[in-house]
């Protein structure tokens, strides 16, 4: 997943909480007078709240009452926001979680920590705010080829309602307040250049390009205003043409406007400033930031040296796993020889895009029955597979997913990337839709959002250590749902593992050890059948996300781990649907809760 993919993308100031209308019965409930209602109280203040300051992510969930407006950037709003973590950290101390039922300490240790790690962050220059876990992006550095307000305002844009007449208008509003977005983002990234917080110029290469590509002659042209292109329903005809004149130079005379100064800043100012060197140590109180996203990625406090001890072990286990398949596909101890055939034999890629997207529709359709062999609950939040958009795909990823909202009536996506189909072999396709959609990220999130009962920062937390750890787990889960019936797919399930092993090797060596970016490619070629191209962008992310590539392996093992123990107690009496109903059950969790969880549950 994408952070969200799963780390979560929010480009305001404060409002009226009250207008966001989430209630206290909506957040969990609890009996007046009990003790945890003063709890249960702060968590609705507080989600209201932050639902207001960052009305992006109230339009991902569904949530009413920030329409047309942006998040605030001003160093006034930074501030109050620190402000207030900072206070309701304090407000929650005053909780005597010894009166708390067992649920409720937990509510109550869950989000205590979600507030201690969002203060300790604003010390590291992080605008970390508890919602969907801990949204950690550095205030000084806040666009990079992954992440920022060149992919941001776009993806908000295409998620508001487009029925009626207020909702056109709630449009027209927030792209008059582009404007202001950008310059706020400048202002921040000149401030980095002061402090030199920066990106390393080489990953910003395609930012420029990523930035222009949403500037288009004909305004309806532009994914912005499609809206704005066929008349809904629900926008009576002698209104729309109004609407449409409003967007089109809304578009014209702000947002192109502004898209295009942002362009300018890119390339005459910014990447000449940004620095030379790879690593996050690198970075101003660099190692200090890299041991705080490791712990918060992996929710463990390992160091990196274990983690990369631990990849270094995964990516021999894993190597010799892949010298059986390689044996059974009559190339025995010549996986160079292997590797190099799966990436240049045209038998393994597409050329045509649609097909692409088709292919990966067809192993999302034979997953889905397959569901209930493995699973009690399923969500009732549908998903589909789209492409990933032009302008910012040579950056980005394979495949990521979306979330939906079953509150809001949209579907969950699952992203595919059609660029360069020379690099999206065939042989990756299922465990990468098992992955990013079912029964992986899909399945696990939207039933954390459908969870009852739950304070509603629960149901959309994302520790990377469970949310990706899941979904690796869910790949090896295909073997149980008839998939990988061939060497190749079987190979590029275990290439797809290798690729979250290889991860904690070279995040680990990019932020601690004094990797190269070149050192880091070649280990990645050496172990791999992923593309080159695959492997440039991976890499790329890894240096500007530093420790979030930590959480995918590290969650899966403590799953295979707690699993394995499961099965080796319970016997015949384990029940598969039963083990993966509990892992679901408490949305995402640290692996210490889920752990403790599994245990009483084998108790049980």
């Amino acid at each position: 997943m994408k952070e969200l993919m799963t780390i979560v993308r929010v480009a305001v100031g404060l409002i009226v909480v009250a207008a966001v209308g989430v209630s206290i019965a909506a957040c969990g409930s609890t009996p007046s007078g009990s003790p945890a209602q003063p709890m249960y109280d702060q968590f609705d203040r507080d989600w209201q709240y932050w639902m207001a300051q960052h009305p992006e992510v109230a339009v991902s969930l569904g949530v009413p009452g920030g329409e047309g407006r942006w998040t605030d950037y001003s160093a006034d709003a930074i501030a109050t926001r620190a402000t207030y973590v900072r206070e309701s950290l304090e407000r929650i101390k005053f909780v005597d979680r010894a009166t708390l039922g067992e649920a409720d300490q937990l509510n109550y240790d869950l989000y205590r920590q979600l507030l201690e790690t969002a203060v300790e962050g604003l010390d590291l220059q992080n605008d970390a705010i508890p919602i969907r876990g801990v949204t950690a992006r550095n205030l000084m550095m806040p666009m990079n080829q992954m992440e920022g307000m060149q992919q941001d305002i776009p993806r908000t844009i295409a998620l508001m309602p487009t029925q009626s007449t207020a909702d056109l208008s709630h449009i027209v509003t927030r792209l008059r307040g582009i404007p202001a977005v950008v310059d706020q983002t400048i202002a921040l990234m000149r401030q980095g250049i002061v402090e030199k917080m920066t990106p390393p110029r080489i990953v910003l290469r395609d930012l420029p390009g990523q930035v222009l590509a949403q500037v288009v002659d004909e305004p309806l042209s532009s994914p912005m205003l499609a809206a704005f292109v066929t008349r809904p329903s629900g926008v009576p005809e002698s209104e729309w043409p109004g609407l449409v004149e409003q967007a089109t130079a809304s578009y014209r005379q702000q947002v192109a406007v502004a898209f295009r100064r942002m362009h300018a800043f890119l390339v005459d100012e910014y990447l000449p400033a940004c620095r030379d060197s790879i690593g996050a140590n690198a970075l101003p109180r660099g190692d200090a930031l890299y041991q705080y996203n490791a712990k918060w990625h992996t929710t463990t406090a390992k160091t990196p040296k274990e983690i990369h001890d631990i990849g270094v072990a995964e990516v021999a286990r894993i190597r010799a796993e892949m010298e059986k398949v390689i044996a059974q596909a009559g190339y025995a101890n010549r996986f160079d020889d292997f590797v190099r055939f799966l990436r240049t034999d045209r038998r393994f890629y597409y050329t045509d895009a649609n097909a692409l997207v088709s292919g990966y529709r067809d192993v999302a359709k034979r997953a889905d029955p397959e569901l209930a062999k493995l699973f009690g609950r399923l969500p009732g939040t549908p998903y589909g597979v789209i492409r990933v958009p032009d302008a910012v795909a040579p950056s980005q990823t394979t495949a990521y997913y979306e979330p939906g909202s079953l509150v809001a009536g949209r579907p969950g996506y699952m992203f595919a990337n059609t660029y360069k189909l020379d690099a999206r072999p065939k042989y990756e396709m299922e465990a990468l839709t098992l992955h990013e959609a079912v029964p992986g990220h899909h399945l696990q999130i939207a039933i954390a959002q459908e969870l009852t009962g739950l304070p509603e920062f629960r149901k959309h937390s994302s520790y990377t250590a469970y949310v990706e750890g899941w979904a690796l787990y869910a790949e090896r889960l295909g073997e149980q749902m008839g998939f990988y019936k061939d060497p190749y797919s079987r190979f590029g399930q275990l290439t797809y593992e290798m690729w979250r092993a290889v991860r904690l090797v070279v995040d680990t060596g990019l932020h601690s050890m004094g990797w190269t970016r070149q050192q880091a490619i070649d280990f990645f070629l050496k172990n791999t059948a992923k593309t080159q191209q695959d492997i440039t962008v991976e890499v790329d992310r890894y240096i500007v996300w530093p420790g979030q590539a930590l959480g995918y392996k590290m969650g899966e093992i403590k799953l295979r781990e707690l699993r394995t123990a499961a099965e080796a107690q319970l016997g015949t009496a384990f029940d598969i649907r039963s083990f993966h109903d509990e892992i679901l059950a408490s949305g995402a969790v640290p692996l210490d809760v889920v752990e403790t969880r599994v245990k009483s549950w084998i108790e049980r």
